[in-house]
């Protein structure tokens, strides 16, 4: 009662504090919903004034709700935490008391463990059965025989405990001084767990959204609520329909029914209606219902048809869209999701790679979630944790409890269960990467990792675990994981792995783990990509070198050198000045390409700022201070200082622009009829000019500095020309490697297209793209190996981007692509990507004359050259345009 006071006290200043406020509230409620905070001090106090209390709460949050539509997510699950009746959502109470039972009791492991472990993957009716059994084995003074009578009368078998997902094996072993303790809590536990499993919350939730009439005896003769106005017509027989098959064993028609209702509501509850908080607790109770009855079901979908199995999988996602607040990503996956549906019933040859790619989306937005969730709510856990003293493995759960109760983690476990039907059928690889990472470290072979989780490895370890089911923890000095088992990519092990920046995956090729067994002890480094892991044995030398990334490079350092370059006396050139002299490799290969590729493939018109540039800026008396600043910060740097290149990055970004230069480069650029971007005020110069200097200045970011080093090149004579080229809006944009990189086929190209900039492609942006092979000798067949699973695409106006060209890249022997940056003028917006209505999806004509063009166009290029290239290249409108390439390294 005291709690429900201060909270309500505490709603008005949680909601100015925005949503971090709102959070610590929930995470204060959430551990006393979860038993972690004392529930009762030897005060007596009436049930009506907990009522009471409980009420003024959640009116509050009530008009929060309606007040506050950013938070709604965060406020729903605060109500789910409260309850109704005080005491939270039915369903997620299963889950936390049972913990409570284990601690009170001095119960964790054996048989209860194992009981727990299933009652966190699926509750089901078997839960009722087996409360009642140990109940009366308790009773009888502990004997084993009453037990197995109980579970044998209602249909529980030895077997049928063991073919749970999470299987119980044990027999219950209790001491006599637990019996009151235990026969008292698992007393209480049967009634929630026959709350949930007769529907009893649910028939209450919607009792008081549709009226009734007590007839009861005593004082609730006549006791009278009247239903919520407004609800949708055919509302109360739909509800019925739900009530009435709430303990069906064929769980698809409660399902559809609970979906209907929620989307029903849906409208209401982003309205304002009367009576909001019993339409919130109402929706809650669906959705609950609805995990459950999931959970329920898993067994009959054991040895379904995938086509039963995916519609499940599409009634779980929708019912995540349902109660969540962002959405949009949801909803497109659910998009795509069905159409996959529609083409394995039509048999579509397509349809288990189109599925996997939706199938993979799902999964990342599952995960950034899972990762949304634990920075918002994880460092108000361990801060309120710390001060309410509340257990420390509680606190250490915090976030993963809240994300396993939700539908996020239904649908995971089901995603789970089909992906290897999906690898089959498509003949896709080996690999799932859960967490990929590039590491290197000696191999140990394990048979669970349960069993290593709390030792200590003392050099960089990278475990080859027979077993790994999900609730681990990753040992100290374990930098990678690799296991035949498919844990979630939402459980604990999988956050922790992502979290901590561990090598995660598995690997489903029984001849691929045999073989990392037999390299056993032995110094491995692998390296993961969007699809695949490759590894090889390396030396100690090579470990040192890949731990420290300043570390000298040792014997393996390729002889190659930088040249000093000069500023030959102009700022800007055209494209017809480009020279070894002036600019990089990036800048003359687009020269070179203009006029001699095939009159289809466009060509950017391009102008350049040369070497030498930068630094005559830096000289300019215009910016002595900046000098004088970035002298003192390379001294620091010398003395191997490295917080300096950060302080050398913002201090280029303060330089001024000589008027000499502005002079030229305008010139130039409207010379070669580029548009200059100072027509359009002087505000749009400056940000031309800011995102030249942020070019110049990715010469001192980490990963270039640390590259450069490790390859003994002389950091100082690396000199930056920037490439200015018009920004063609693309539709897509695509990578092509003219030989296929992962077979070394030469006679197949291998490329990657995503929708909107190429940035996604080259960038650091989840999922993958779409990818295909053509034989060089047959151009006109491209075939597809992969649908797309990015869920963003980056669009941008007109605008004019400034790419990096340095003197230290593509040297011979050496790898320096990608090191620099490149930056348009303008912010690039995020789309969230809707792939069911792109034609380059669902238009197998226009896939295949796309892509045979895109083939066409890098197969051209390598003849022009005469040796493998790495082409970037975009499509509009459905030309193809080449924005630059280099030697494929």
């Amino acid at each position: 009662m005291h709690r429900f006071n201060i909270a309500a006290d505490l709603v008005d200043q949680a909601r100015d504090a925005g949503l971090l406020g709102i959070i610590g509230l929930f995470v204060w409620i959430r551990f006393m919903a979860t038993r972690q905070l004392t529930w009762n001090k030897n005060y007596n106090v009436k049930p009506r004034e907990i009522s009471k209390a409980q009420d003024r709460f959640t009116d509050d949050l009530e008009n929060m709700y309606k007040a506050y539509p950013q938070c709604r997510e965060i406020l729903r699950m605060i109500m789910a935490a409260v309850g109704r009746g005080g005491e939270g959502d039915v369903g997620q109470r299963i889950r936390d008391e049972i913990l409570v039972i284990q601690r009170n009791n001095d119960c964790k492991g054996g048989m209860m463990e194992e009981w727990h472990q299933k009652l966190h993957n699926n509750t089901s009716p078997d839960d009722v059965v087996i409360c009642q059994a140990l109940i009366d084995y308790i009773k009888s003074d502990f004997d084993i025989s009453v037990y197995w009578d109980t579970l044998n009368k209602n249909g529980i078998t030895k077997e049928h405990l063991l073919s749970y997902d999470r299987a119980i094996h044990s027999e219950p072993n209790f001491r006599s001084e637990q019996k009151e303790g235990l026969l008292h809590d698992l007393g209480n536990y049967m009634r929630s767990l026959k709350a949930v499993h007769s529907g009893a919350d649910l028939e209450s939730a919607i009792a008081t959204c549709m009226g009734y009439k007590s007839e009861g005896e005593g004082f609730m003769v006549g006791v009278q609520i009247n239903p919520v106005k407004g609800l949708p017509s055919g509302f109360p027989e739909l509800l019925k329909f739900v009530l009435d098959h709430v303990e069906d064993k064929s769980a698809e028609p409660l399902l559809e029914g609970l979906l209907e209702a929620r989307v029903e509501l849906r409208p209401l509850l982003l309205d304002s209606p009367e009576r909001m908080k019993d339409l919130i607790f109402l929706d809650i109770a669906l959705d609950s219902t609805f995990r459950t009855a999931i959970e329920r079901s898993y067994e009959e979908l054991h040895n379904a048809a995938p086509e039963k199995i995916m519609y499940f999988i599409s009634l779980v996602l929708e019912n995540l869209a349902l109660s969540i607040d962002d959405n949009e990503d949801i909803l497109y996956c659910l998009k795509g999701w069905n159409q996959a549906l529609e083409m394995a019933k039509q048999k579509d040859d397509h349809w288990a790679l189109f599925a996997k790619a939706f199938l993979d989306r799902i999964r990342l937005a599952l995960a950034s979630k899972g990762e949304q969730y634990h920075n918002m709510m994880q460092p108000s856990a361990e801060y309120l944790g710390s001060l309410l003293s509340v257990d420390q493995w509680a606190v250490n759960i915090f976030t993963e409890e809240i994300i396993r109760g939700g539908s996020a983690a239904t649908l995971s476990a089901l995603l789970n269960r089909f992906d290897p039907v999906l690898r089959n059928v498509a003949h896709l690889g080996s690999w799932q990467v859960i967490s990929p990472v590039e590491v290197s470290g000696y191999v140990v072979v394990v048979d669970e990792l349960l069993a290593v989780q709390n030792k200590s490895y003392d050099k960089p370890t990278i475990l080859v675990a027979k077993s790994v089911k999900g609730e681990e923890e990753i040992p100290d000095g374990v930098v990678g994981v690799i296991t035949p088992d498919m844990p979630d990519v939402l459980s604990h092990v999988s956050v922790r792995a992502r979290n901590s920046k561990v090598l995660f995956a598995t690997c489903f090729d029984h001849s691929t783990l045999s073989e990392l067994e037999g390299y056993h002890q032995k110094l491995l480094s692998f390296k993961p990509t969007s699809s695949d892991i490759t590894y090889r044995e390396i030396s100690e030398s090579e470990l040192q070198q890949s731990s420290s990334p300043d570390a000298e490079a040792g014997h393996a350092v390729p002889s190659i050198s930088l040249v000093n370059k000069k500023f030959l006396g102009k700022y800007a050139i055209s494209a017809e000045e480009f020279s070894e002299e002036m600019v990089g490799a990036k800048s003359r290969n687009i020269a070179y390409l203009k006029g001699k590729v095939p009159s289809w493939v466009g060509v950017p018109t391009s102008v350049a700022i040369p070497f030498g540039t930068f630094e005559k800026v830096l000289s300019d008396g215009l910016n002595k201070e900046v000098a004088q600043n970035i002298e003192k910060l390379k001294n620091r740097l010398a003395q191997d200082d490295f917080s300096a290149l950060g302080e050398i990055r913002k201090a280029v970004l303060n330089l001024a622009a000589p008027t000499q230069l502005v002079k030229e480069l305008k010139e130039k650029m409207l010379g070669s009829g580029m548009p200059w971007p100072g027509d359009e005020g002087d505000q749009r110069w400056e940000q031309a000019w800011m995102a030249i200097k942020k070019v110049w200045a990715s010469k001192w970011n980490e990963r270039a500095f640390f590259s450069t080093r490790k390859v003994k090149l002389d950091h100082d004579y690396l000199s930056m020309a920037v490439l200015v080229q018009e920004i063609v809006n693309a539709d897509y944009a695509f990578v092509i490697h003219t030989t296929n990189p992962s077979s070394g086929d030469s006679s197949e190209i291998y490329a990657e297209v995503v929708k909107g900039l190429g940035e996604t492609l080259v960038g650091a942006y989840p999922g993958r793209a779409m990818s295909f092979v053509c034989k060089k000798d047959d151009l006109d067949s491209p075939k597809l190996l992969g649908y797309p699973s990015k869920p963003i695409g980056l669009f941008i106006r007109r605008s004019i981007i400034f790419r990096s060209d340095s003197n230290g890249e593509d040297l011979e022997g050496y790898a320096g692509a990608g090191l620099y940056d490149s930056v348009p003028m303008d912010e690039e917006d995020e789309v969230v990507l809707d792939y069911t209505t792109d034609r380059l999806i669902v238009d197998h004509g226009f896939r295949n004359s796309i892509l045979s063009s895109i083939a066409r166009a890098g197969h051209a290029i390598e003849e022009l050259y005469g040796s493998p290239q790495d082409v970037e290249g975009v499509v509009k409108d459905g030309k193809i345009y080449v924005v630059q390439t280099r030697p494929q390294m």
